[in-house]
């Protein structure tokens, strides 16, 4: 009797000491919600797809990746991402620096107008202090920074004429994502500002009940807006769209930390490779892209540098207004970063 006792016991604390274990594998979910706006027909999309696939393959299918684009998980509201992956409604994301600027202010640095005047300008920010400095505000913002991808340059497309010039935008209704500072922008060039959802957008453009829409060009022929009366296009390059892959926190403790590296790398790779595919077609010698897209009976303006400073001029109230809301140091920063940058 006593040593059914002592096996008994043993068995128990046997039990009890690999119960740790057991809860750490068990702790991992069959299945983890990566939110985004645009699927994987947009570069935003790829991108996605490119980190789950490459953090399934490398934990063996432990981290298993399910993406939902059109930010279906808080149905279709961009505004709302941040805040529901912070929540735990979403897992992982990987999200718009705009979408997300409502709840994280120093995010709005990157749709100060013409800011960042090219490709060189964009990396100098993400890549150096002013991206360090950003992520360590997600982190106290609630949320884990992994890695940079890019929306892109948005450029502006309408119905009605080719824009040269903040003249041609007066009295121009054009659709914007739901940001003050985007509306602040607009009104000051003497457009008509329209928030609205990317789901509603299209409708609104094939009936005419807006003339025009910015976004990147991406975007503009994944989505064939030259089908929706979009027939001019200016290449502008008023503000790029960084994006970021994150994780919310309680799903990143919960993972060990060999995994954690491994998430962290492949969403590093997976930046780097969006980026890439961001920027084909106008980064090449020819810029292919604008070929493709004249070739669909698009005009095609391509402002020339004095034709740029005067929208430069027009919209400098809207950076000093927002440059205290967003933080001094961190625009002077961007500042100086963009200047000092090698092409």
């Amino acid at each position: 009797m006593q040593k059914r006792t002592l096996l008994a016991a043993a068995l128990a604390t046997a039990a009890a000491l690999s119960a740790p274990a057991a809860l750490a594998q068990t702790a991992y979910k069959s299945e983890y919600r990566l939110s985004i706006v645009l699927g994987t027909a947009f570069p935003w999309g790829k991108g996605a797809e490119l980190w789950a696939n490459k953090v399934r393959e490398r934990t063996q299918g432990r981290i298993n990746i399910k993406l939902y684009p059109g930010v279906s998980l808080i149905q279709g509201d961009q505004t709302r991402e941040f805040s529901a992956l912070r929540q735990g409604v979403i897992d992982l994301a990987v999200g718009s620096t705009i979408n997300w600027s409502p709840q994280v202010k120093q995010l709005n640095l990157f749709s100060l107008p013409f800011l960042m005047p090219d490709y060189a300008a964009a990396d100098a920010l993400t890549q150096g202090e002013v991206g360090k400095r950003l992520f360590q505000t997600l982190d106290k913002a609630g949320v884990v920074p992994l890695a940079w991808g890019e929306n892109g340059y948005r450029e502006i497309s309408n119905s009605k004429k080719p824009i040269k010039s903040p003249a041609d935008l007066k009295g121009m209704k054009i659709r914007v994502v739901g940001s003050p500072l985007f509306l602040d922008t607009f009104t000051a060039l003497g457009a008509n500002p329209t928030q609205m959802s990317w789901a509603d957008a299209q409708p609104a453009m094939a009936s005419g009940a807006v003339d025009g829409q910015e976004n990147p060009l991406s975007v503009y022929t994944a989505a064939k807006l030259y089908n929706v009366a979009q027939k001019h296009i200016t290449l502008w390059g008023y503000m790029n769209d960084p994006l970021v892959f994150v994780v919310n926190k309680d799903i990143w403790a919960s993972w060990t930390p060999a995994d954690r590296e491994i998430v962290k790398q492949a969403a590093i790779e997976a930046g780097k490779e969006q980026i890439a595919i961001a920027r084909k077609g106008v980064v090449e010698a020819g810029k292919p892209l604008l070929k493709e897209i004249a070739g669909h009976g698009v005009t095609v303006t391509e402002l020339t540098p004095s034709e740029r400073a005067e929208f430069v001029k027009a919209t400098r109230p809207v950076v000093d207004k927002w440059k205290g809301q967003i933080g001094a140091d961190l625009v002077t920063l961007a500042e100086k970063t963009i200047a000092a940058r090698k092409p």
